[in-house]
């Protein structure tokens, strides 16, 4: 792993071979502590892979842009809290570990669905945004206010 970047939280660091890169943090959070406070560099009507949705038609591009570098899990560490523009630990997180989020918890249909290779127990596979999940996956997860009101509409 290559070092990209030092920031407030961590390093990103890039895997030579993937080129992926991934923000690591370099210090202990304990559950729900705010991380980091974030706004938007721009805000766009619709999505990209690196914006984070906030309501309809409206996809945030982040700052700080070390945001950006934190990667999907299906067993998340870490909520982008849109209501308090803030990034949250959902649980314990030890320095040194990988930071990430569940992409659905922000995006109603991902711009770039993808193959999740997370290897966590609940690991959903594909990853195609909360339009996409059952009742039962979704409810496994904190969801964004915009998110979860949308997903009660759908019902």
């Amino acid at each position: 792993m290559r070092l990209v970047d030092t920031n407030p939280i961590g390093e990103v660091r890039e895997n030579e071979q993937s080129g992926q890169k991934h923000l690591i943090t370099m210090r202990s959070f304990e559950q729900d502590e705010i991380l980091a406070q974030f706004g938007a560099v721009e805000i766009l009507s619709t999505p990209n892979y690196l914006t984070l949705q906030v309501d309809h038609g409206k996809h945030i591009l982040l700052d700080p842009p070390y945001l950006q570098f934190i990667n999907h899990s299906c067993d998340p560490n870490c909520f982008f809290d849109t209501e308090n523009m803030c990034l949250r630990a959902l649980k314990k997180i030890e320095s040194g570990q990988e930071l990430t989020f569940f992409y659905p918890s922000t995006e109603w249909n991902m711009q770039q669905p993808f193959a999740c290779f997370c290897k966590s127990e609940n690991c959903l596979g594909e990853i195609k945004g909360a339009a996409h999940l059952a009742d039962q996956e979704a409810n496994r997860y904190k969801l964004t206010p915009y998110i979860s009101k949308r997903r009660s509409q759908q019902q």
